[in-house]
């Protein structure tokens, strides 16, 4: 029986699935095949979240250990057995759950501007076609209605942002040396040098170089719509020419296709005002300087 003896728990939209894909290129590193299962923060319960297209989580993640066991039947003589998850670093019961089940696993967090990351939060819902309001602002106001008519997590906008709370589950629980925390920005500008301080930590091959090429995940309002649905929704003609255009090749026209606008001072404002003490309180609980978010 293996179970993992690392976790990428967080957060939502600062680059997990990336991690997760380049991780998955190291010879030393077996991760999950699909990068979440939510085994930890949802182990024992019957989904039924009824958020637009929610379906889709309620059916893929696997709530009992017979069947998280057997995502790992695959691995061979890997030194560091992973998943990545955004939802356990968000989930109130995931912590504890963790530690009941691997107490000397390591975790690798990452955290992005809270602002930013609702944000993108935001327009990958958009781009995945299931926000009915395309106005940021207006979707804010929305968010705790969402909550009580049992919307997923990932429509948590504000809540998930909120890091000092969630990280003190984990401070609590683990020791300091299971844990790193790396910020977002860091892991654009020097994405390599994060990636091996991860290898590093997992202790496997550091100075092993994965493809970078692609860029998993952008969010973003699509352009085309048409043009977006067709690379992006099940249908026979795309089928046919898939073997013509190579991953790196369609994900370059869809990337294309989708533009960022800019966020609105009124929502920038609410969100600050309401992440300020958080962020000044996740500073001291992760010993870096964050006076960039209060900006």
């Amino acid at each position: 029986m293996v179970f993992p003896n690392f976790l990428i728990i967080g957060a939502a939209k600062a680059g997990t699935t990336a991690l997760h894909s380049y991780l998955q290129q190291h010879p030393q590193i077996y991760m999950t095949p699909e990068k979440e299962t939510n085994f930890f923060a949802f182990e024992g319960k019957k989904l039924n979240f009824q958020g637009t297209g929610d379906e889709a989580i309620n059916k893929f993640s696997i709530t009992d250990i017979i069947n998280y066991e057997k995502v790992f039947n695959q691995v061979k003589n890997e030194i560091a057995v992973g998943e990545a998850c955004p939802l356990y670093l968000y989930s109130p019961e995931a912590a504890a759950k963790i530690k009941t089940y691997l107490p000397n696993v390591k975790l690798v967090i990452i955290l992005r501007h809270p602002v930013s990351r609702a944000y993108a939060n935001f327009l990958h819902l958009v781009r995945d076609d299931r926000e009915p309001n395309k106005d940021f602002f207006q979707a804010l106001q929305l968010e705790s209605q969402r909550i009580k008519d049992n919307w997923e997590w990932f429509w948590h906008y504000i809540q998930l942002g909120f890091y000092a709370q969630q990280l003190k589950r984990y401070y609590e629980l683990f020791s300091s040396e299971q844990i790193q925390v790396y910020l977002y920005d860091d892991f654009l500008v020097e994405p390599i040098k994060i990636i091996q301080n991860i290898f590093d930590f997992v202790q496997v091959d550091k100075t092993f170089l994965p493809d970078l090429s692609i860029r998993p995940n952008k969010s973003g309002m699509p352009k085309n719509l048409l043009l977006h649905r067709f690379l992006t929704k099940p249908n026979p003609i795309k089928t046919l020419l898939k073997p013509l255009f190579p991953t790196s090749v369609r994900q370059k026209i869809q990337h294309q296709n989708l533009v960022t606008p800019e966020i609105c001072l009124a929502s920038q404002k609410l969100l600050l005002d309401l992440y300020r003490e958080d962020i000044l309180e996740c500073q001291d609980l992760i010993g870096r300087k964050l006076s960039n978010w209060l900006k």
